[in-house]
């Protein structure tokens, strides 16, 4: 298919590494700039799915831009500029080996931990009768480490310390800023009917300064409530309308998939292809405001290199 990207290979000038994650392509040039493809390969419960989803790299890309922008007064971030609608060009900074979760309302994993009996998620205590969906007094951070390969680990603030995977000092800078951050996107969403459920934010350090990194307030790394009909649903029991990824990881667990070892991940149908890239269009749409404009997907690989190529020589 060449609508979609699964994988890049570009020649481009300088590259001093190259690095595949779970979804995006990242080359490193000159050591000092990242140069971040948003493909379309779709992920959950940490394994890569057998098929890419068209426009998804294009949504996650446009909407991580868009927020970065919308809270850079807040703190500093990676991005200096977006030379094609998939990609992000950026500051290169030695990233924090943890990722810093934030949860407005006890749902999706924290939710299963829950259930299992557990009332204490990294470290941060969870009060007795709570039901699903339901929102936390205040929002409650939930780190985990960041794996290069595999599952990442529930992990404290005080083992993240102890461990000096972040100083004391440094991770009170990441709680303010993910407070803060948090706080944001939860104003920006319900100005769109949306409720900023819970989400996740990376950080590194560039020449002693800490950086907000990667993606921001997209449907890979949050999830979103609708605000209309939230509390009836609540208080009737009834699962929340939502746009997240949790609609596709709850597909592959009815389809007896959890990403354990030895498990195979379910066919996925050109109709179910369509579905998730229509669900990630609406979700673009109902945060942004904006109508989603679908870039031209045929040769994409060849756009996608062309316009690098371009922004790199006007550095």
């Amino acid at each position: 298919m060449d609508n979609v990207i699964t994988q890049t290979a570009f020649s481009l000038p300088n590259i001093t590494n190259f690095y595949k994650g779970k979804v995006r392509d990242v080359y490193t040039i000159n050591n000092d700039l990242l140069i971040m493809i948003a493909t379309d390969r779709i992920s959950a419960f940490d394994v890569i799915l057998p098929r890419a989803i068209p426009y998804k790299g294009q949504v996650l890309n446009q909407i991580a831009s868009s927020f970065l922008d919308m809270t850079a007064d807040i703190c500093p971030n990676w991005k200096i500029a977006t030379p094609d609608p998939m990609v992000t060009v950026g500051h290169r900074c030695e990233p924090f080996a943890v990722e810093m979760i934030i949860r407005g309302y006890l749902t999706g994993s924290s939710w299963r931990t829950y259930q299992s009996g557990k009332r204490e998620i990294c470290g941060v205590a969870i009060a007795e009768g709570m039901k699903e969906h339901q929102k936390f007094p205040q929002p409650i951070i939930t780190p985990t480490t960041k794996a290069e390969q595999g599952h990442d680990e529930d992990i404290s603030k005080e083992e993240i310390i102890r461990q000096n995977l972040v100083s004391a000092e440094e991770y009170a800078v990441l709680e303010d800023y993910t407070y803060r951050l948090f706080e944001r996107g939860t104003q920006i969403a319900a100005q769109h009917g949306l409720i900023l459920v819970d989400t996740k934010y990376e950080f590194g350090k560039k020449d002693g300064k800490i950086y907000l990194i990667d993606e921001i307030h997209t449907p890979d790394s949050s999830r979103y409530f609708y605000a209309d009909g939230y509390q009836e649903r609540f208080e009737k029991g009834e699962q929340q309308k939502q746009l997240s990824k949790e609609f596709v990881r709850q597909w592959l667990l009815e389809n007896g998939f959890s990403g354990q070892q030895g498990q195979i991940a379910p066919p996925m149908t050109d109709q179910k292809v369509e579905a998730i890239s229509n669900r990630y269009i609406e979700l673009y749409e109902q945060i942004t405001g904006e109508k989603f404009a679908k870039a031209d997907n045929q040769k994409l690989l060849q756009r996608v290199e062309k316009n690098i190529l371009t922004f790199l020589n006007t550095l």
